[in-house]
């Protein structure tokens, strides 16, 4: 195999750009007592709602550009940040502001349309086992697929190496033109590894067990095998690393924190994109049906059986959203709790508040970065509590940056 890195050393300086656009607190007013009352029972101050706190301004930092299709990010402990781009390479930006490609093998790299190198996590015990996981198209044997790897890089972020090449593999891919290829890594609050894929443009795949496409897998991270408690143990015509189906493209999945609720957004066809709270053994609800693919149907088709309800859906026209993460942290303020998404076609981050339940209770889109940097493919906050963003608008014009409030 031929080694193929990540771009070139990009510099080292972060290039603040600050956008002011604050929402007002509402004035308070104290009335006087009027008389001097015996002191009561004492009692614990009311948690601030976050929904009715003000909205900071958001400052937005150029970490590193010069990128291509970035596609994931993450951050280790140590503060440094991992990101890999759709047509091959693994990027470390230190903390120090060093941007660095790393040695990584990409040789067997299947890149075409939508598919490549793609979704990206590292493994909760990163800080003592230094392994992460990705999913991407691979080329073998005449042929090509999607697999889940796992690798592992080492303390100085020099040289990334294949550990479990594949944990997962027979992830089927669109050959000839890469549509709808997924594939987001996330892991759940019990430490098993969330796969979500996409359905290969092929129409029965969203709806048959018996194939990973178009689904949510739910594996354990060290075997690649099916996670315990998965609902489709045990049935002879489903695999059983499925969690969920009916899927037909899962761009992003995104761990509401504290609650064990996973939420997937997708792609829809000429209409309803849609982000959805998924349920073990639910049903998207997509099943193309003739002539071709089929596509001219509900994103959920809510007669189908187990069929779960969006929390939102996008009408008409679609907007693409992609990669997702939950808000979290007392310093967010007003922002604390929502769920933002990347949005690609309409280029900047949706922001919703969704009850306990699911329940769609507000949405709107982040001011700063709305429309100044182009197509958003993913979010993540951090372990410093910011919030990561990619871009995705291609020829090296792309992007890594960190946003946090004022």
């Amino acid at each position: 195999m031929s080694l193929r890195t990540g771009p070139a050393a990009l510099g080292t300086g972060a290039v603040l750009l600050l956008s002011a656009c604050s929402a007002t607190a509402g004035e308070h007013a104290d009335a006087a007592p009027t008389e001097q009352s015996a002191p009561g029972p004492t009692t614990s101050a009311p948690e601030p709602d976050p929904a009715t706190e003000p909205r900071p301004a958001l400052d937005v930092a150029v970490v590193a550009e010069g990128l291509d299709h970035p596609w994931d990010v993450a951050q280790a402990h140590d503060g440094t940040l991992l990101l890999d781009e759709r047509g091959g390479g693994l990027t470390a930006v230190l903390t120090d502001g060093t941007v660095r490609a790393l040695d990584a093998d990409f040789g067997d790299l299947f890149a075409t349309g939508e598919t490549g190198l793609m979704g990206l996590v590292l493994d909760p015990g990163f800080a003592q086992d230094r392994r992460f996981y990705t999913c991407q198209g691979v080329e073998e044997d005449g042929g090509a697929e999607i697999q889940v790897t796992a690798w592992t890089v080492d303390p100085g972020w020099t040289t990334a190496t294949r550990v479990a090449d594949p944990l997962i593999d027979d992830i089927p891919v669109n050959e000839r033109s890469g549509r709808h290829g997924g594939c987001r890594l996330r892991f759940d609050d019990t430490g098993a590894l969330l796969v979500g894929t996409g359905d290969n443009a092929v129409a029965d795949n969203a709806q048959d067990l018996g194939t990973v496409a178009g689904k949510v897998l739910r594996v354990d991270p060290g075997t690649g095998e099916a996670a315990a408690g998965n609902p489709f143990l045990g049935r002879a015509d489903a695999d059983p690393r499925v969690w969920t189906y009916g899927h037909r493209n899962v761009q992003g999945l995104a761990v509401r924190p504290g609650s064990g609720q996973v939420y997937a957004a997708e792609h829809g066809p000429r209409r309803d994109d849609e982000v959805t709270l998924l349920r073990p053994g639910g049903n998207g609800g997509f099943a193309p049906r003739g002539p071709g693919y089929g596509e001219f149907v509900p994103m959920t088709d809510l007669s189908l059986p187990d069929a779960m309800p969006a929390t939102w859906a996008s009408g008409d026209p679609t907007i693409a959203p992609s990669g997702a993460t939950f808000l979290s942290g007392g310093q967010w303020q007003g922002y604390e709790g929502l769920l933002l998404l990347g949005v690609l076609r309409d280029r900047g981050v949706l922001a919703l508040r969704v009850a306990d339940d699911g329940t769609l209770l507000e949405q709107f889109r982040l001011p700063e970065l709305e429309g100044t940097y182009g197509r958003i493919r993913s979010v993540q906050q951090g372990g410093d509590g910011a919030l990561y963003v990619t871009t995705d608008n291609g020829d090296g014009e792309d992007r890594l940056l960190r946003v946090t409030p004022r």
